[in-house]
């Protein structure tokens, strides 16, 4: 395993500052509407990163995070054909191409309300960090442009995403790896149950359609919001889920609380012994990025950058404590060129 990270790149330098810091690899997207990609257009982006000496490993297919009313595949989770079928189709093209030109894996999300979050509060130093208390939430807050979507609604279709997606999946040899709902939210919420928001429910999203290229964009902050006691409990979910190789990324961030009471924190000030949760992951033998995520705001000229490069940092830190190989950027020839591999030392 190893340090990468998804933060889109504001400009070139931030490849380069990436390559300088030992994050070589990387989910990255072309610029664009994914739906509108072609193969040059995904071979030239890799091309590009490359050319700082990082690995291109994944993409975003256009099922993200965001609400419905402004997601790029909305009828996915409208359940609304024909265009769902359109859709899909055009993401079963995306995971083609990314097999043809060598982008290993995608992750996307089945999500239809979002993410909510309370307002932000003060963490560490004064930074800002964002937060969900479920007592300062409106439970009556209105539903999205889905209306109501029952319990069996919800999971048909995300089968009917499944049954089209994974067989795409196998024959490209592309991993498929879908974020968990964030976070877990009482029953009937912005009327919905998120179904993927619980382990339960995560678990019976891995067995449907199984398959060594259908698994979890392990967003371990996420997985922690949703359990009562996260210290104790989240190792052996990541157990379980690793041990079955179902982890195809890792969010590995951290909070201060738990289910629905929780600060979005650094990684070394959290509920979760990061120390002791990464030997978790060398354990179950997890071999791919290990990423920073939903990082505090803090002060400075480049509060992202910075915050993102001391967790960059610890992570790397982390797995030299653990022995892991370290990634090293490719020989360069020049400015932006390199001629070999990205090749691991210890």
């Amino acid at each position: 395993m190893y340090v990468g990270t998804q933060v889109g790149a504001r400009n070139d330098s931030d490849f380069e500052q990436w390559a300088q810091l030992g994050v070589v690899n990387i989910c990255s997207d072309p610029p664009g509407n994914p739906h509108e990609w072609t193969i040059d257009v995904l071979a030239r982006h890799r091309e590009k990163v490359n050319s700082y000496g990082i690995e291109l490993d994944m993409v975003q297919i256009p099922l993200s995070s965001t609400p419905l009313d402004r997601s790029q595949s909305p009828n996915v989770m409208l359940g609304k054909s024909p265009e769902r079928d359109r859709e899909i189709e055009s993401i079963q093209n995306i995971i083609r191409m990314c097999g043809e030109v060598g982008i290993p894996a995608v992750k996307y999300n089945m999500n239809i309300i979002g993410i909510p979050r309370s307002e932000r509060e003060k963490g560490r130093g004064g930074s800002s960090n964002s937060t969900f208390r479920w007592a300062k939430m409106n439970p009556d807050d209105p539903p999205t442009i889905a209306g109501v979507v029952g319990v069996d609604e919800n999971w048909e279709r995300i089968d009917y995403f499944l049954e089209r997606a994974v067989p795409a999946a196998e024959s490209a040899r592309v991993r498929l790896a879908c974020h968990p709902h964030d976070p877990f939210t009482p029953d009937g919420y912005m009327g919905v149950t998120r179904v993927l928001g619980t382990v339960d429910g995560m678990k019976k999203f891995v067995k449907m359609h199984e398959s060594p290229y259908h698994g979890l964009n392990f967003c371990q902050g996420t997985v922690t919001e949703m359990l009562d006691d996260p210290g104790e409990e989240i190792a052996d979910v990541i157990r379980w889920f690793g041990s079955r190789e179902k982890i195809f990324n890792v969010h590995f961030r951290n909070i201060r609380g738990h289910r629905l009471d929780f600060m979005e924190a650094f990684p070394d000030e959290g509920s979760i012994d990061f120390p002791q949760i990464i030997k978790v992951y060398q354990e179950v033998g997890y071999k791919y990025m290990l990423m920073p995520d939903h990082v505090p705001w803090i002060s400075g000229d480049d509060p992202q950058g910075t915050a993102f490069a001391f967790c960059y940092g610890y992570i790397s830190a982390l797995l030299q404590t653990i022995g892991e190989p370290r990634k090293q950027p490719w020989v360069t020839k020049g400015p932006g060129r390199h001629e070999t591999a990205a090749r691991q030392e210890r």
